[in-house]
C-alpha cells in the first residue's frame, strides 16, 4: 500500500516546484517561497542543540547566588534549613551587616531553635520575643547580634507546599581588631571579670563582709554590696528606688562590678532597666529570703551540698550558684524533677526571667502554704487581666494566690495597675528587687526596711 503511494507523493512534490519555478514573479509564490526558506539568523549563529547561548542569560543556571561575607562571625546561629536572600553591606556609625533568609519552616521551629543555640552557647540575651515571632537581641565578646523572625504568605505556593514562610533577618556589627584585643581570655570556659558574660559579684576595695552558713556548718564569707555603691540608681523607676536601696544595704543584691569596664572609676552600676537572668534570680531570692529571717531558720531555704545530685543537667555540682539553684528544687520551689516536673530537664539558668517566672517561684515564699487550685476564669475575675490565656497553667495558681494581698501583692508592688500581665516578657533587674523586697501576705510579712533595722539594732 505504501508503495502505490510513493509514486503520487513524489509526483505530487514535482509539480509543485515546477509552479513555484515558473510563476516565480508571482506575489503569493514569492510569499510561499519566503516562509519555507531558512533564517538567516542561525546562518550567521548556528547554534549546537544541548548548549546554551552565550549571549542569552539562562536565569535557572546562571543566576548569580548570594553570598555570605567572608568575615561572617562562625558563633551565630544559623538555621540550616533557612536560603540566604540577600546581604546589606555595613553601613552606618556601627558598621552593621544585614543579612535576609527565607525559609518553609513555621516560625515558632525558628523561634525556638535561636532561643535555645543563643541560651546553650554563652550570649547573653538583652531581648526576645514574647511568642513564636519577633525579635532576639544578643552579646557574646562585644559582638551584638540582632535576630528579626517574622512570619509571611506565600502569594505563589508550589503544590503540595506550605502556604506560608517565614523571613528571617541577621543583623550584626562585627568585631573590630581592638575590640577583640582588649576581651580578656583565660584558659577556661568560665567568664571572667571584663567579659559580658560574668555575672558578679566582684568585690570592690569599700566592699562590706559578713559570714554565712555553708550546709557543712563551716563559717565563710561572702562578699557584699551597698546602696552607696550603685550610681546609676536615678536611672531606676522612682518608686522602686528605695526598694533597691534597701536591698542592696542587705547585701544579697550581688551585681558586677563596673569597676572593670571601660570608662569606670571604682564605682558600681546596678543597670535597673538590664534583664535580668534565671541564675541571678534565684541567688538574690534565696539571699533574700534568708536575709528577711536571719533569727528564724524554720523559714529559710537550706543552700545544697556539692555531694547533693544535681537537679538541672545544665546547672552542674561546680557552678557557682548551684547551692542557690539546687537549693530552690529541693525545697521545690521551682519546677523541676524532683517536683514531679519530668520534662524540666534544664534550668536554663542565662536564660531571661519572665513576669510569670518572677511570680511562680516567689509566691509560695510568700504564703507558706499549698497554693490553691486556680481556672483561667478565676484569674481573669480576680486580676482581671486580658492575656489571661497566654499564662502557663503551672503560674495561675501562684498568680490567683498573689491577689489577696492587694496593694502588697507582687504584681501590684511591682508593675503597678495594669490589665494585661504579659507573662513572658522578660523582667528588669528593678522589678526583681521590687518583689524581693517584701516577704509575707498583707499585714503579716516582713519588708528589707524592717530586715534592716534588725541587722543594725545593736542586739
Amino acid at each position: 500500500m505504501l508503495l502505490c503511494k510513493r509514486p503520487a507523493a513524489l509526483l505530487s512534490l514535482a509539480v509543485l516546484l515546477t509552479s513555484l519555478t515558473a510563476c516565480s514573479n508571482n506575489p503569493t509564490a514569492k510569499s510561499l517561497e519566503e516562509s519555507l526558506a531558512a533564517d538567516s539568523r542561525l546562518q550567521n549563529n548556528p547554534v549546537v542543540f544541548g548548549e546554551t547561548n552565550k549571549g542569552e542569560p539562562q536565569s535557572a543556571q546562571n543566576a548569580a547566588t548570594v553570598q555570605l561575607p567572608a568575615d561572617f562571625p562562625k558563633e551565630i546561629p544559623l538555621y540550616s534549613n533557612a536560603k540566604l536572600q540577600e546581604v546589606t553591606p555595613a553601613s552606618g556609625s556601627n558598621n552593621q551587616v544585614s543579612t535576609r533568609w527565607l525559609s518553609s519552616d513555621p516560625s515558632n521551629f525558628i523561634t525556638s531553635f535561636y532561643r535555645s543555640q543563643l541560651q546553650d552557647n554563652s550570649w547573653q540575651i538583652l531581648q526576645q520575643p514574647a511568642d513564636d515571632i519577633g525579635t532576639f537581641e544578643a552579646r557574646r565578646n562585644n559582638l551584638l547580634v540582632k535576630v528579626s523572625i517574622q512570619a509571611q504568605s506565600v502569594t505563589n505556593a508550589a503544590p503540595n507546599q506550605p502556604q506560608t514562610a517565614t523571613s528571617l533577618v541577621i543583623d550584626y556589627a562585627p568585631n573590630s581588631a581592638d575590640t577583640a584585643q582588649s576581651t580578656p581570655t583565660t584558659n577556661n570556659n568560665t567568664p571572667q571579670p571584663g567579659n559580658p558574660q560574668f555575672i558578679g559579684p566582684v568585690a570592690p576595695n569599700t566592699a562590706t563582709t559578713q559570714p554565712s552558713t555553708t550546709p557543712n556548718n563551716s563559717t565563710t564569707t561572702a562578699t557584699t554590696t551597698t546602696s552607696e555603691e550603685f550610681s546609676d540608681l536615678n536611672k531606676a523607676p522612682q518608686e522602686l528606688r528605695q526598694h533597691i536601696q534597701d536591698l542592696a544595704a542587705l547585701g544579697v543584691l550581688s551585681v558586677e562590678s563596673s569597676a572593670n569596664k571601660a570608662n569606670s572609676s571604682n564605682t558600681n552600676l546596678f543597670e535597673p532597666g538590664k534583664i535580668i537572668t534565671r541564675r541571678m534570680y534565684a541567688r538574690w531570692l534565696v539571699a533574700a529570703n534568708n536575709a528577711m529571717y536571719p533569727n528564724n531558720s524554720a523559714k529559710q531555704i537550706r543552700l545544697a551540698a556539692e555531694t547533693t545530685q544535681p537537679a538541672f543537667s545544665d546547672v552542674a555540682k561546680t557552678d557557682a550558684d548551684f547551692p542557690a539553684i539546687q537549693g530552690l528544687a529541693e525545697a521545690g520551689l521551682i519546677p523541676s524533677p524532683l517536683s514531679g516536673d519530668s520534662t524540666t530537664v534544664l534550668f536554663r539558668p542565662d536564660a531571661p526571667l519572665t513576669r510569670e517566672e518572677l511570680i511562680l517561684w516567689k509566691v509560695p515564699l510568700d504564703t507558706r502554704q499549698a497554693l490553691p487550685t486556680a481556672t483561667l476564669d478565676a484569674v481573669k475575675q480576680t486580676w482581671g487581666f486580658q492575656d489571661v490565656g497566654k499564662i502557663d497553667p503551672k503560674a495561675l495558681r501562684a498568680i490567683l494566690a498573689d491577689f489577696p494581698s492587694a496593694e502588697q501583692s507582687n504584681i501590684r508592688r511591682v508593675f503597678g495597675y495594669t490589665t494585661l500581665f504579659q507573662p513572658k516578657k522578660p523582667v528588669t533587674r528593678a522589678e526583681a528587687a521590687a518583689a524581693l523586697w517584701y516577704f509575707g501576705t498583707v499585714g503579716d510579712g516582713v519588708s528589707a526596711s524592717d530586715a534592716l533595722k534588725l541587722k543594725r539594732s545593736p542586739t
